[in-house]
């Protein structure tokens, strides 16, 4: 039987009891080890939480530790995970989800067809929309993980083909972009990854209004991505180029129509004005048009579409500025 490790990073949140019920209750050969990963800053010993979601595991609570990562992010937690585990596969679960009720005996099944030399195996993530009505612009955001390549929402990989890499770049602090680093440095190494056939389910997390000029942080590792896999690597990852290129254009007409009125030139103020003014309404119409364009969607997407623009640019230019001298990741490799 092939054996396997579950790791999950996780910050302890209120998903996390529905992420392990359902690991529970899957049928098949269950993990030989679960390993929680917990990435609180400060992890709090009087929550109840993490305790609370432990007592759903049954008899697994027996093969659960849990470890500390001190808020280093993701990419340091799920090494920390690695670190933890002997099995010959490690399975990383995100703890918002959960796994389908066979789970279990479609990952062993996808393992055994492994060939040699695929390092991992990715799981079928699917993402339940509301059939009432359109998604709103975080839900469209979040059913983009259907599509996405090597996302550790669920993702499997051979433990020895991680260590001989060196694991997940810790320079990656955030839940973006480190998979696909991870992804293409095993690609680079020789190994294959395959589609599974298990499912999981990725619920939408319930998230401010504020949530998507939140993402705009990503940014940074976009120019970290660039740095380490050259000006393409968006074509070998798979990855939607997404629009700072117009954000950058946006940022620039706001700033020069400023810079512009301030020193008199108010024709050419006035033209980098309506350039900034075309520009942001686009953006704005873009995403309120596939929405339900209720009061509060469009509100909130024409009050973050002014601001997305400069946020985007500010976190790219700072990336690229940051990681300006960052090495390949062989020469930091541990």
């Amino acid at each position: 039987m092939t054996s396997y490790a579950v790791v999950i990073p996780t910050l302890v949140r209120d998903t996390l009891a529905d992420c392990l019920a359902a690991l529970a209750a899957a049928t098949g050969p269950h993990p030989d080890a679960i390993v929680l990963v917990d990435d609180r800053p400060e992890p709090d010993p009087r929550s109840g939480t993490l305790e609370h979601a432990l007592t759903v595991l049954g008899d697994l609570r027996e093969r659960t530790t849990v470890v500390t990562c001190g808020g280093r992010g993701p990419a340091a937690a799920r090494n920390a995970g690695l670190r933890a585990v002997t099995a010959p596969w490690v399975a990383f679960l995100d703890d918002d989800v959960q796994v389908g009720p066979h789970w279990c005996a479609q990952l062993v099944q996808d393992l055994k067809e492994a060939p040699a030399d695929a390092a991992g195996v990715q799981g079928v993530v699917t993402v339940p929309l509301p059939g009432e009505r359109r998604p709103t612009d975080w839900e469209r955001g979040t059913a983009g993980l259907v599509q996405a390549r090597w996302i550790t929402a669920d993702m499997a990989y051979r433990s020895d083909a991680l260590r001989q890499i060196g694991g997940f770049d810790e320079r990656f602090p955030r839940a973006f972009r480190e998979d696909a680093d991870l992804a293409l440095r095993l690609l680079d190494a020789g190994w294959r990854i395959r589609q599974g056939r298990r499912t999981t389910l990725h619920p939408v997390r319930p998230a401010s209004r504020w949530a998507s000029l939140h993402q705009q942080r990503g940014n940074a590792d976009d120019a970290l991505m660039r740095h380490l896999h050259g000006p393409d690597w968006w074509d070998k990852a798979v990855a939607p180029r997404g629009r700072i290129r117009r954000h950058a254009a946006i940022t620039a007409a706001g700033a020069a129509a400023c810079a512009l009125a301030a020193t008199g030139h108010r024709r050419a103020a006035t033209a980098c004005a309506l350039g900034w003014a075309a520009g942001t309404a686009e953006f704005a119409r873009a995403r309120i048009v596939p929405g339900p364009r209720t009061r509060e969607e469009v509100t909130t997407l024409l009050a973050t579409s002014v601001v997305i623009p400069p946020a985007a640019t500010w976190h790219r230019l700072a990336g690229a500025w940051r990681h300006r001298n960052a090495p390949a990741w062989r020469e930091t490799a541990r």
